[in-house]
């Protein structure tokens, strides 16, 4: 394993690809068919994934590559067995971009022993880069983040999300729903945005205060986590224990905003 990583290498691949989806953004014709979509997913996955390996192979010839299947519940349940490999969600919010909406990313992350050891997040729209190292900060466009320091919930901006986990036989349904209404309840502004991965980025950012998810959704979550992460957020389970590998739900904020959610939680 290489201890000290190229950095600059890493992002550079990352803008490459995301640059390139930028000049094809709305140019595809928004898919009408499951076929149709299925197709045009498949083809932003290779597109991508055929990028980055090109451009990375020659410094990390040896790491190996893993797809971030988020329709895989099984898989995102545990990290893989190699020590060290580049997890890749090939395009997290595609469905934005081929529904022609903002709100898309490329995601990378770097595995080491289990845990997310280096993570960017790239999104071409807006030209941000955000990107951590375990122990060494997160950053955007080369600023060292930081996460909000906000301590009035009317003012605050909370988010809730949700996988592709079939909900039809637990209770997640009414989970998710019961975590939308104490948001609104008590929070001054709620969204859903869609790319998770940016969206924690944003945690860390401090432009968004508080991200909440009921259920499994490791891929999404990784390499934005360690942005967060890196920025200062707790990162948690919606019951208040510190999120690991598998957990089937997420919180992130800062350390009084996540207890201020976990105390209205526990209220009827």
């Amino acid at each position: 394993m290489q201890n000290e990583i190229n950095i600059p290498i890493i992002l550079d691949a990352v803008r490459k690809v995301g640059d390139v989806f930028l000049k094809g953004y709305k140019q595809n014709e928004i898919p009408q068919s499951m076929d149709e979509l299925l197709k045009q997913l498949e083809d932003i996955d290779i597109l991508c994934l055929t990028s980055l390996k090109e451009d990375l192979s020659l410094e990390f010839p040896n790491i190996p590559w893993h797809i971030g299947d988020e329709f895989d519940s099984h898989s995102q349940r545990n990290p893989a067995e190699q020590q060290e490999y580049w997890l890749c969600d090939a395009m997290d919010g595609a469905i934005q971009y081929l529904q022609h909406i903002a709100g898309w990313t490329i995601n990378l992350a770097l595995i080491r022993d289990g845990k997310p050891f280096f993570s960017v997040i790239y999104d071409p729209l807006a030209n941000e880069m955000f990107w951590a190292k375990d122990g060494e900060g997160a950053f955007m466009n080369g600023k060292l983040l930081q996460i909000s320091r906000k301590t009035d919930l009317a003012v605050m901006l909370a988010v809730f999300e949700y996988g592709h986990q079939d909900k039809s036989n637990n209770n997640l349904n009414e989970e998710i729903g019961f975590t939308v209404t104490k948001l609104l309840q008590n929070f001054g502004i709620v969204r859903n945005y869609g790319p998770h991965g940016l969206q924690l980025a944003y945690v860390g950012a401090g432009r968004i205060d508080l991200f909440v998810q009921e259920d499994l959704d490791t891929y999404n979550w990784i390499a934005g986590l360690l942005i967060a992460k890196e920025a200062g957020a707790e990162i948690l389970t919606t019951a208040g224990t510190s999120w690991k590998w598998g957990s089937e739900s997420l919180l992130a904020g800062s350390k009084s905003i996540t207890e201020k959610y976990l105390q209205i939680k526990s209220t009827n």
